[in-house]
């Protein structure tokens, strides 16, 4: 049975996108509504008539005038009877070795109607974001199908045992048990929203593996609460440090900081050290909203500071312990060998800096005698395109704009994709093991052929970041995937797509369905098997008469010229729609209307 189904979140995240489409592929009718006031989800449901609200992402209570009048699935990051706002928080600062998802029908108690189904899973040691975006999603999604299934199947009451619910009154300790049917934790009880006290680092006393839980727990938002240099300020995107790193700062006391590498900061703890990646600014009491600070690369936070430290650039090629952005490998024989380049970018996030960077570092790796080439991305996200936060932060630099800085960042991501387009003598193939958005998808499409873990969720479309025209080449590279028509089509929607539905329509090559963990090893395998094929030559050569001719017809040259005179007006033009929506973005605003593309019901 379809269900009309409406999905109620605080906002589209990656979550929310992931069950969207899955639920759509499944048949069933779908509209969004992002939780911006009761009245406003009041009037959502007696517009779209739902057969069920579906709510995947919330930082709010759904009211009662709401769940009374239509049954309402709330998508838990805990497993049974976990209650309270931190869920995943707690778990990952606390290391649980495993944890679940619960999809419980929403009543007076929070956290705490009925349970329609649960899935759980091993945690990693892995940042909250990394885990919510991987074995979070997995198991809200087995658990939300099967639910969802139960109801369009006729079911309107929970096959599962009712939790009590509620935290004790001036209590908050977690209550114990365990059940098989989880995997895991089962009926932890009530936890408050967590506190900066409870992340915080006490650099002479913490370990390595505490300072990186702490920080981890506090991923994407809040960040951990600490210092620099003397400055309150929130810690994020943290990465221990190798022995061979530290060797050289033997005697440095723990909380010292030490060196730089790729805008992180290096940071002594007692066993060892951790690379600190962003951090932002505390905020003055009674600061108003979108006047604040926002994350950015704490080494660039922190410019003049940072530059009295060392520089301590990693190789491409390192040991497997050794934290960098970048990093090279090389697999197979002579003559039927693949080299696999990395770019694990925060967040997905490819500023200027750092599209320079990938730039040398493929030219660098063009010059192996390899077959194919292998463009990883990162674990999290393969890409993102350009990076708001730092545009936005160059808003605020005597001399500069954030116009200027949009204008050179997209320079240097057509810079990228041009140097991947141009590497015509060897194939090469985009490996995608996290989402993409925006130029990130089309700096893939530059590869010969894309593969795809079937968990990945791609947003191939600009037009959502205030209409942005959008460059990396894509009006070359689309077209020539899916036609003038379905080019147009496709960027018009707006709205996520499943690596399946990718690979249906032509935009990626192959989509991998088997576990994620082993993912990569797969991509290599497959990719030294087409390193080895019997007419990898005759693929080499088809490949560059196609580029030839592709010349002939339009150069490249004049694709990025078209589209940057676009991109300019988006910048330095008289319609800030751009401006005002990073902005927006980079702040975390909240939402004042739900987009009407996602709103069908409106």
């Amino acid at each position: 049975m379809s269900l009309r189904i409406l999905l109620l979140c605080h906002s589209f995240n990656s979550l929310s996108q992931r069950l969207y489409a899955e639920l759509r592929a499944r048949g069933h009718q779908l509209s969004v509504e992002l939780d911006i006031a009761d009245s406003v989800t009041e009037e959502a449901v007696a517009m779209a008539q739902p057969d069920l609200v579906l709510a995947p992402f919330l930082k709010r209570r759904i009211p009662a005038s709401v769940w009374q009048r239509v049954p309402c699935f709330v998508v838990h990051p805990g497993p049974p009877g976990d209650q309270g706002p931190s869920a995943l928080d707690w778990a990952v600062r606390d290391r649980q070795p495993h944890w679940g998802v619960t999809v419980l029908q929403a009543d007076g108690e929070f956290d705490a109607g009925p349970v329609w189904a649960h899935a759980s899973f091993d945690m990693r040691p892995a940042t909250k974001g990394s885990l919510y975006r991987r074995e979070v999603t997995r198991a809200a999604l087995q658990a939300t199908l099967a639910a969802v299934d139960r109801f369009a199947g006729g079911e309107r009451e929970a096959p599962a045992e009712r939790f009590a619910a509620g935290p004790p009154q001036g209590e908050s300790a977690p209550s114990g048990g365990s059940d098989p049917r989880s995997g895991g934790a089962w009926g932890r009880g009530w936890k408050p929203l967590m506190k900066q006290a409870d992340r915080a680092v006490d650099w002479s006393r913490d370990d390595t593996a505490t300072v990186l839980a702490k920080l981890r727990c506090a991923d994407g938002q809040p960040g951990v609460l600490d210092a620099l240099w003397g400055q309150a300020c929130y810690l994020g995107d943290a990465h221990a440090a190798s022995a061979a790193t530290l060797a050289e700062f033997a005697g440095r006391a723990p909380g010292d900081l030490l060196a730089v590498r790729d805008g992180a900061l290096l940071r002594r703890t007692v066993d060892g050290g951790v690379w600190i990646g962003q951090a932002r600014l505390a905020d003055p009491p009674g600061t108003a909203p979108g006047q604040g600070h926002f994350k950015q690369a704490a080494a660039e936070l922190f410019a003049t500071e940072a530059a009295a430290l060392p520089q301590r650039p990693a190789p491409l090629v390192r040991p497997d312990d050794e934290w960098a952005e970048l990093r090279y490998t090389e697999h197979g024989p002579e003559g039927a060998r693949v080299g696999c380049l990395s770019f694990d970018f925060c967040n997905g996030a490819m500023g200027t800096e750092r599209c320079e960077r990938l730039r040398a570092a493929l030219l660098d790796v063009r010059e192996r005698p390899t077959q194919v080439l292998l463009l990883m991305g990162g674990e999290g996200f393969f890409s993102n395109g350009i990076d708001l936060n730092r545009i936005e932060a160059a808003a605020h630099r005597p001399g500069d704009s954030a116009a200027d800085e949009s204008w050179r960042n997209i320079q240097a991501m057509d810079d990228v994709a041009l140097a991947v387009l141009e590497t015509t003598d060897r194939l090469t193939v985009s490996v995608m093991r996290g989402n993409a958005g925006a130029g990130g998808v089309f700096l893939a499409l530059a590869a010969d052929q894309v593969w795809a873990h079937e968990g990945v969720v791609l947003n191939p479309h600009y037009k959502n970041m205030g209409n942005l025209y959008g460059s990396e080449y894509w009006t070359y590279l689309l077209p020539r995937r899916l036609g003038e028509a379905g080019a147009r089509e496709l960027m018009a929607g707006r709205l996520p797509l499943r690596a399946a539905d990718a690979l249906r329509i032509g935009l990626i090559d192959a989509c991998d369905e088997g576990p994620r963990e082993g993912y990569e090893n797969r991509a290599i395998q497959r990719a030294l098997a087409l390193a080895g094929s019997y007419n990898h030559r005759e693929q080499v050569a088809a490949k560059q008469a196609r580029r030839a001719a592709d010349e002939v017809h339009c150069p490249l040259a004049r694709y990025r010229e078209q589209e940057l005179a676009r991109m300019h007006r988006n910048f330095y033009g008289f319609d800030p729609s751009y401006h005002v929506a990073r902005h927006h973005f980079v702040h975390k605003l909240p939402h004042a209307w739900t987009p009407r593309h996602l709103a069908t019901h409106r």
